[in-house]
């Protein structure tokens, strides 16, 4: 077999067909880089699509960097933060009108409908109000997960969606992620046979955990959502997607065991600012974090003189959570969290979402009948238990044209380039996560939830 023939059986560079113990035993090299294949449902576009983004924090930035690289695809033509310097830079960014631009998403819905879409990239717990009025109003909808805080408001979005005949894309952004296509596609053409079991595993690491579910916007699920949805509906999403059959009962646990009062060190304080004699020492040191590395600034909102950046820095670790002990927060997120899956075929997933680790990047190991896959995002390796050969895949995860790793292994701007495409055509099959689709995974969480808290198996109903 030519390299030609071998890389196409291999579905590296034309779509996967299986994977068989002849083209791995043939096999010169055992490793190979790829890159996913141009969608051929895209369409060149007559006139970019408009999009009014609610919510211009991090995620906000994310998507919205694709109208700038791609002017001709996608223009930002309204923003509704109530953060001054979060509505400035993006106002600045896509050249919004002044009268485009809002403190808050109701302002946006005072007028007539006046762009193609909303981006909404707001708080978990303001979702689900922007959401419903946009689709009463007509505009077709990039949600970011989780879709809402309940499963009756997740199943409320869906039924209007429906009725109104709206495109909701959710963003879970794995759905695109050269990786996890990759993988699903090999799964489904029996490059391993028959799928039997799958372990995944999300490693938050040490510091995010503190940043964001300690100290951050979601340390409080009864304020934002629980972190089995606000961290890890992307995980129990690519799980059912990876296997693509019905999720049938869950079983979780898990609690918060380490971040809480009892646990401070002597000498601790209120602040990292306030004298803590632990500070130098303690892993959670905001001081070390924020000010020392300059890691995850951007949620302290810092001005464009760099100059000013520590003296701003500093006095936001003594005015703001951000700055608090990890030992001393209002926090109620689970920092470990274990579930079990049984899906339709008596096909088994394990999932461990875990806080104490020193990296981050998912981890997944996929078992079949005639071969299994291990990776981590970085590097597929697929073993052939006939041939006892393995493959190593490495996606390139080129992004778009212009971007290399924008996010999630890539799958952050190509979500948003088949959105464009889908609202553009208003052809909702060209995104594999529109709310439709979406929706299992969510109500896997909550029955995740229910199952922790009230110790039980909980069956899944869709």
């Amino acid at each position: 077999m030519n390299r030609r023939n071998l890389l196409k059986t291999l579905g590296i560079s034309v779509g996967a067909t299986v994977i068989s113990a002849e083209a791995l035993a043939k096999l010169s090299e055992n490793k190979y880089a790829y890159t996913l294949p141009e969608n051929p449902l895209h369409k060149p576009l007559s006139k970019p699509v408009t999009a009014i983004i609610l919510g211009a924090g991090n995620r906000g930035t994310v998507y919205g960097s694709y109208a700038v690289k791609f002017p001709e695809q996608l223009k930002i033509v309204g923003v509704a933060e109530p953060i001054p310097l979060r509505n400035e830079r993006h106002t600045k960014l896509h050249k919004i009108v002044e009268s485009n631009r809002f403190n808050t998403w109701e302002d946006v819905f005072k007028r007539p409908k006046f762009a193609d879409a909303v981006i909404i990239s707001t708080p978990d717990n303001l979702h689900y109000a922007p959401c419903m009025k946009a689709l009463e109003m007509g505009y077709d909808i990039l949600l970011e997960k989780p879709i809402a805080p309940t499963e009756k408001e997740c199943r409320d979005i869906l039924a209007l969606a429906k009725k109104k005949g709206r495109i909701v894309g959710v963003c879970h952004v794995l759905r695109y992620a050269p990786y996890f296509v990759k993988m699903k596609e090999l799964i489904a053409k029996g490059a391993i046979g028959e799928i039997i079991s799958i372990q995944h595993f999300e490693p938050i690491e040490h510091t995010h955990m503190a940043h964001s579910y300690v100290r951050g916007n979601w340390h409080n699920s009864k304020a934002t959502t629980p972190i089995i949805l606000a961290k890890s509906c992307h995980d129990l999403d690519i799980i059912k997607w990876v296997i693509d059959k019905p999720a049938k009962e869950i079983v979780a646990m898990g609690d918060l065991k380490w971040f809480k009062k009892e646990n401070a060190p002597e000498g601790s304080t209120a602040r990292c600012t306030d004298g803590c004699k632990v500070e130098r020492e303690c892993p959670y040191s905001a001081i070390k974090e924020y000010y020392e590395r300059r890691s995850r600034t951007s949620v302290l909102d810092l001005p464009e003189d760099k100059s000013k950046h520590a003296e701003v820095i500093m006095e936001r670790l003594k005015t703001t959570n951000y700055g608090r002990c990890v030992y001393r927060m209002e926090n109620d997120q689970p920092d470990h969290y274990v579930t079990s899956i049984l899906f339709g075929d008596n096909v088994t997933a394990n999932f461990s979402m875990e806080a104490f680790t020193s990296y981050h990047g998912r981890r997944t190991r996929v078992m079949g009948s005639m071969g299994d896959m291990v990776g981590d995002m970085e590097e597929l390796v697929i073993t052939d238990f006939r041939s006892r050969k393995e493959l190593k895949l490495v996606p390139t995860a080129d992004d778009v044209e212009g971007y290399k790793n924008s996010g999630h292994g890539g799958g952050d701007l190509l979500l948003v380039r088949d959105f464009v495409q889908a609202v553009a055509q208003q052809n909702p099959k060209l995104l594999t996560s529109t709310i439709d689709e979406s929706i299992e995974s969510h109500i896997m969480g909550f029955m995740a939830e229910e199952s922790r808290k009230n110790k039980k198996v909980m069956s899944i109903k869709i």
